[in-house]
């Protein structure tokens, strides 16, 4: 049988099923995906006919390993912690050119890491996350689980990507290649985040936030088209006239210019996002 068949018909008994009543088969097939997560051999999200699809019986995989895991005390350095999971081993990152700072690159099991990636300290890669090839985790960024980092991204300190394990059939946060997030960036609840873009520092990618794209002059909700270059804004809210709100109140959006564009003069931006 394949991984894929293995884990959906665990997936269809693990409601009668604990820890303790696993056959060594039935441990091996969860020991064998994550070993598949690592190697990259399958993932939590692919690309289909210009879409980003979830593979749902990859996050089934994810979520059987922890329902049919015990807690355990587990040792990493001089930190005693509790989990169903050890971390992930590293060995394989050094033969790839692949670089983790000590003092607190965390990358936990079932997380791939491609080649002549750099992970700076502290830092933390959850399960099912992929990282892909020249790609840099800088200091204090979170990679959520089953989030899906392309090749040569650069994701600036603080930068946090959020982690969609459930519903198993929604998509996970995207980042594709060439991506570039500025520092104290967010990227939450499958939303996409388009190649060769650049995001500018503090910008929140969410879908449920308006993206005025003004290359295309459209408003979208969960994406940013590739070669833009994005930047939050605040613009007038519904109950700006309230009475509690001296001056007004403002929510957020976001701007989205040609990568290679002049940066827009202010009256133009204020024009673009009210019309």
């Amino acid at each position: 049988m394949s991984l894929e068949r293995d884990i959906e018909t665990l997936w269809e008994r693990s409601d009668d099923l604990t820890p303790d009543d696993l056959s060594e088969d039935q441990q091996a097939t969860l020991d064998r995906f994550l070993e598949a997560l690592e190697a990259g051999e399958v993932r939590a999200a692919e690309k289909r006919d210009g879409a980003w699809e979830a593979n749902a019986w990859v996050k089934q995989g994810i979520l059987l390993n922890f329902t049919l895991r015990e807690t355990q005390a587990r040792e990493h350095g001089d930190v005693t912690y509790h989990d169903v999971l050890p971390l992930r081993e590293t060995a394989d990152l050094n033969d790839r050119g692949t670089r983790n700072t000590p003092d607190g690159t965390v990358i936990r099991r079932g997380a791939y890491v491609g080649s002549d990636a750099i992970l700076m300290s502290p830092s933390f890669v959850n399960i099912g996350a992929h990282v892909g090839d020249g790609t840099l985790v800088d200091s204090n960024d979170v990679v959520g689980s089953c989030a899906q980092i392309g090749d040569d991204v650069k994701l600036g300190a603080n930068t946090v990507i959020g982690g969609v394990l459930e519903p198993v059939e929604d998509a996970p946060v995207i980042v594709e290649d060439g991506v570039a997030l500025g520092a104290g960036s967010r990227v939450t609840s499958g939303f996409v985040v388009g190649e060769n873009s650049v995001v500018g520092e503090d910008t929140l990618l969410s879908p449920r936030i308006p993206v005025y794209d003004l290359v295309e002059e459209e408003i979208l909700y969960g994406e940013l088209p590739p070669e833009r270059r994005a930047f939050q804004r605040f613009v007038e809210s519904s109950v700006g006239e309230h009475d509690l709100f001296d001056g007004g109140a403002f929510k957020p959006a976001v701007v989205a210019t040609h990568v290679e564009a002049e940066t827009l003069e202010g009256a133009e931006r204020e024009d673009a996002l009210r019309e």
